[in-house]
């Protein structure tokens, strides 16, 4: 046999890793667990029993936007996207167990939309170390964005609570400046989180919150009155529901009952329209009700010839599950339209890495098509907060209606 000399040695080592690649000259080609020829594994964690079961349904309809691409365009770049949805009832324990479920046997590509800020929060840590990509958790917890440089596996997608919590100091500022502030939150991260961005945002007005109480997530809905009624008793006018859908609905009929009729800032996580209507059909009074929106609302007669609502009714049609009107949905379509766009940028490199590394540092999504106009879904090496711009909007005529123009609190959370 003939001796190879030195360059055409290193020419044959190339050739045989580009080989075991499945590449050709001039392309590279690169995967990772949970990712085939043909497919993709993507897992998830979220409520859809439990106190927080309302959420359920974005799973579902993330799925639904999958099995939209899969059919219409056979999936990201000849791979279709399999997506595992498992039952964690709200319970951080529950959490754990699945997550690991999901990773070491089902060997998921990586964990998309896991719910809530306590469950999420609970297997970070185990993510970050198994390198498994824990994208756009399914919570504006202000820890999945800030804290990047102790888990970057790890990015958030919605605006962060504390922002939002700025938001409404803004308005109160700007219109209700002899407000007596009174708050009702969800004790843990998820509550307190909102809580902060609201006292960081009135700065040296903050002494205008009189009293804030909380609740427990395991508590019963109609244990709300006792709160209710010490903030009422203390003077409130102003109120702040920091909470999740059930308990949103029990204390907007709790204060109605109680005769008391406060100017009430209600979260965003909290306020997709069938809720209030629920809430409506309890006996609560809504009209003048605040919050705020950075997603188009599937209620909104202003959508209705609006192409992103058109495709996103073409897609929620693949969910038997799924409620049109249902804000929940047309979330998880909008944070799937993401997921779609961050696979599709990873290209012929689909690994973990790869993928993680477009997600967190290199997103610049002008054109989600489900979000307000003006709302961009943006990430840097130095910015991992990809959504920062909402819109106060107020409740009258039995609907959400936009008020003044988007804020964006880029910056000031960190």
């Amino acid at each position: 046999m003939a001796k190879t000399g030195p360059r055409l040695g290193v020419l044959a080592a190339f050739l045989v890793t580009l080989a075991a690649c499945g590449g050709s000259p001039g392309t590279t080609t690169a995967t990772d667990v949970g990712v085939t020829s043909n497919s993709i594994l993507l897992g998830n964690t979220i409520a859809q029993s439990g106190p927080a079961a309302a959420y359920g349904t974005i799973a579902n309809a993330e799925n639904a936007y999958f099995t939209y691409i899969n059919n219409t365009k056979g999936g990201v770049n000849g791979r279709k996207i399999n997506f595992k949805i498992l039952d964690d009832a709200y319970t951080p324990a529950n959490a754990v167990l699945l997550t690991k479920q999901l990773v070491e046997q089902d060997q998921v590509f990586a964990m998309f939309s896991g719910l809530g800020t306590q469950t999420q929060t609970s297997v970070r840590d185990y993510l970050n170390t198994k390198k498994v990509p824990q994208l756009f958790v399914a919570t504006g917890a202000t820890t999945f964005m800030a804290d990047y440089s102790q888990h970057n596996w790890t990015i958030g997608w919605q605006p962060p609570y504390q922002g939002e919590g700025r938001i409404y100091a803004k308005d109160v500022l700007a219109n209700h400046k002899a407000a007596k502030i009174g708050v009702l939150y969800q004790n843990d991260d998820y509550g307190q989180d909102y809580l902060k961005g609201l006292k960081d945002g009135l700065g040296s007005n903050s002494s205008m919150i009189v009293d804030a109480e909380s609740y427990d997530v395991t508590a019963a809905v109609p244990t709300l009155a006792a709160q209710l009624s010490k903030l009422k008793g203390k003077g409130v006018d102003t109120l702040f529901i920091f909470a999740t859908p059930a308990f949103t609905i029990g204390a907007l009929a709790i204060r109605t009952a109680l005769s008391w009729t406060p100017l009430t800032y209600l979260n965003s996580v909290s306020n997709p329209a069938v809720y209030m209507k629920i809430a409506a059909s309890k006996g609560a009074k809504l009209d003048g009700v605040i919050s705020v929106a950075y997603i188009k609302d599937p209620t909104d007669p202003q959508w209705a010839n609006d192409d992103g609502m058109k495709l996103y009714k073409t897609v929620i049609a693949n969910c038997s599950t799924c409620k049109v009107d249902d804000g929940f949905n047309i979330y998880g379509v909008a944070v799937a339209y993401t997921m779609v766009d961050v696979l599709t940028k990873a290209g012929s490199n689909m690994t973990r890495e790869n993928v993680r590394n477009i997600a967190v540092s290199q997103l610049d999504e002008t054109n989600n098509p489900f979000l307000l106009p003006g709302v961009v879904v943006k990430t840097t090496s130095n910015d991992h907060f990809p959504i920062t711009q909402e819109q106060v909007i107020t409740w009258s005529a039995n609907g959400w209606h936009l008020q003044g123009s988007l804020t964006d609190e880029r910056g000031t959370i960190s």
